[in-house]
């Protein structure tokens, strides 16, 4: 019986609340010692007082994610979570209400409800949710109102957000809930002392127990008594919990040892602890199939609280049992510590992608563009960095807010410089603003001149000066523009109406124009088109194209019938797709040029397409880059399989965009 009962003296906990260092280097194993006393302790963990330590640890890791998507960082859910949590146990929702779609004043009216309705232990999660989406809202409102300053003129730099009496609220809220927890703690710290006390007067009740005269069961009676109050009794400090158990288990084997319990009675209690140590074996092998490795060990911890307060067992079961629980206890203990082993190499890759992204940016600070072209393509680096920043998860805890504060160090000094270049270049729109009315002014003075080719000329040469003259600001740009344009436009609209009168070749021309209409229908209407016949139809086309102009009368409805046929002809083509695209599209630039006067809708064709086969290459470079940080992913194969099916769609689509450039471009030769 003696030796039975040492499985008792093992304290409560042997092992501090520091975080997850402590918790992923600990061992599950006792020594040999402890091993012959059958203490089935575990070093990192031994009953719910150091739960929380690896909780905590993993709630740190959520703490930037929250900071990011709130913006916020004077709010710290977490801020003092390691103190917190080794001094309760606190039973926490394990599903949270879904607070996005909500309103800023909704979530503020949930919060107070959960604020003055719930116990604070258990809302935590919801505060957490609840201020990841109010920030996400105020960033959103926050945006909208920056758009909306840029599209009715404004300049992004001068922009400022406007104060916010949600968020006001909100901190309030916030810092009422952080006071109720904190006397919950307090509270807790009370009853703490309380139970240590009740659990001195159980060791002194022991002490009577063996001096009593009682008969055996009653004795044997109140000694159950005691060990089930000492179980239903809650934590105590931590600084006496090993003193304490370790007198407690004295007093029992004191028991155990002058106590003498009839032998009928004490095989009964062997035989239920037998059965009940039976049972914690087969729960913890049960856990290492446990998917989860944070919920296998936790579960454990409780197991080996049980197992601790379960009474002795016969001597030739009691090796044999430690040992097979023990071994369930190593495997998870291993699981365990190689979760946190892999969890920390990802979190030390994560750090040297984000130097990697620091020094990129740090690179755009040290070297600053010196026009608006660079520094729009500069700025449109930097995004793309922002957006990778994004896709990478934490860094390890004790260097993630230094190399988030880098990086955000760095973004800030990039935009503080282009202000700056932004205000320097201020002046010098103003001066092209003074130049440009000065040719208003002048083009305004001509638009009355009836000395058409003189005029034209000098038109013609104001529009270059106009381009060679830089830009104007944002606010000002298309007053000046619309005013020179109207100048240049009544000039020559009145010249066009002078020489309108001239009209006999147009007459000439619409007869051959109509003529080649009805070989065009002809041959449409023939059946079939073959590819043979995309000759034919090139050889019209450019037949249609020398053909001079029209009477302005019939221009759009001849035009209209001409491409009503040729997109009709093209349509029965059984050629490539992207052949007939093309082909159109070499129609649309005859057609322009046939007509006149449309270099500019040329040019802008042209800008419109190089756009956006710069967007298009940006978009593949994206792509291209993101592929990397997939492999990681649990679907990383499917991603990667359907990128590569957007990166070459993207490439396809630039082919095409390239080909009618070159198109405009031997057009202009």
């Amino acid at each position: 019986m003696t030796t039975e009962n040492k499985e008792l003296s093992v304290p409560e906990e042997q092992v501090n609340a520091t975080g997850i260092e402590d918790t992923m280097h600990a061992s599950t194993v006792p020594t040999t010692e402890e091993s012959k006393n059958e203490s089935p302790t575990i070093e990192s963990a031994t009953n719910e007082q150091k739960q929380p330590a690896v909780t905590t640890t993993v709630v740190d890791f959520s703490d930037e994610e929250a900071e990011l998507a709130a913006n916020s960082p004077e709010f710290d859910l977490e801020g003092n979570e390691e103190e917190e949590e080794s001094s309760l146990k606190e039973q926490e929702e394990s599903n949270t209400i879904d607070y996005s779609g909500k309103t800023n004043d909704q979530l503020l009216a949930l919060f107070s409800e959960l604020l003055h309705t719930r116990p604070v232990q258990t809302i935590r999660k919801n505060v957490d949710a609840i201020k990841i989406a109010f920030y996400k809202n105020y960033r959103g409102e926050v945006d909208s109102l920056r758009k909306k300053f840029i599209e009715e003129g404004g300049n992004l730099e001068d922009f400022t957000a406007p104060a916010n009496d949600d968020e006001q609220r909100f901190k309030t809220l916030f810092a009422e809930y952080r006071q109720k927890r904190n006397e919950y703690l307090a509270q807790i710290e009370t009853e703490k002392e309380e139970n240590y006390q009740k659990k001195l007067q159980i060791i002194e009740e022991l002490k009577e127990l063996i001096n009593s005269n009682e008969t055996l069961n009653h004795t044997f009676t109140a000694f159950r008594d005691l060990q089930q109050r000492w179980k239903e009794i809650g934590l105590v400090p931590q600084s006496v919990v090993k003193d304490l158990w370790e007198t407690y288990n004295l007093h029992v084997e004191n028991f155990y040892n002058f106590i003498k319990i009839n032998k009928e009675l004490r095989d009964l209690d062997l035989k239920k602890n037998y059965e009940a140590k039976i049972q914690l074996c087969e729960e913890a092998e049960a856990l290492v199939l446990e998917p989860s490795v944070i919920t296998a060990f936790h579960r454990l911890q409780k197991l080996h609280e049980q197992w601790r307060e379960i009474g002795p067992v016969a001597n030739e079961y009691k090796d044999q049992l430690w040992d097979r629980f023990k071994e369930a206890s190593s495997k998870i203990n291993k699981r365990h510590q190689e979760y946190f082993d892999t969890l920390k190499e990802e979190q030390k890759k994560n750090l040297d992608l984000k130097t990697e992204l620091c020094v990129k940016a740090e690179e755009l600070v040290a070297a600053p563009p010196v026009s608006r072209k660079e520094w729009n393509k500069a700025s449109e680096q930097l995004i793309e960095i922002q957006k990778i920043w994004k896709t990478i998860g934490f860094a390890p805890k004790k260097d993630n807010t230094k190399i988030y504060e880098r990086f955000r160090n760095a973004c800030d000094r990039f935009f503080e410089n282009k202000r700056n270049f932004y205000l320097q270049i201020k002046a010098e729109m103003e001066t092209n603003l003074q130049l440009k009315n000065e040719i208003c002014a002048l083009a305004e003075s001509m638009q009355e001149s009836e000395e058409w080719k003189k005029t034209t000329d000098e038109l013609i040469a104001l529009q270059k000066r106009w381009k060679e003259i830089g830009p104007v600001a944002r606010r000002h740009s298309d007053a000046v523009w619309k005013r020179f344009r109207a100048a240049c436009d009544h000039f020559f609209e009145r010249k066009a109406a002078h020489f309108s009168t001239i009209d006999t070749q147009y007459e000439d021309n619409l007869k051959q124009k109509q003529a080649l209409l009805e070989e065009l229908k002809a041959f449409v209407e023939q059946g079939d088109i073959t590819n043979d016949g995309f000759e034919t139809l090139k050889e019209m086309q450019r037949r249609w194209a020398e053909i001079g102009f029209v009477p302005i009368k019939q221009k759009d409805a001849i035009q209209s019938e001409y491409r009503k046929i040729i997109d009709a002809a093209f349509s029965k083509l059984r050629g490539n797709e992207k052949e007939r695209h093309l082909e159109r599209f070499k129609g649309k630039l005859q057609s322009l040029t046939s007509e006149g006067n449309n270099d500019r809708r040329i040019r802008h064709e042209r800008e419109r397409l190089y756009n956006k086969m710069k967007q298009l290459e940006a978009d593949i470079a994206l792509l291209e880059n993101n592929i990397g940080f997939f492999s990681k992913s649990k679907n990383a194969e499917s991603m990667i399989r359907d990128v590569n099916e957007k990166i070459a769609k993207a490439k396809q689509e630039m082919e095409t965009i390239i080909e009618k450039i070159n198109l405009i471009d031997k057009q202009g030769e």
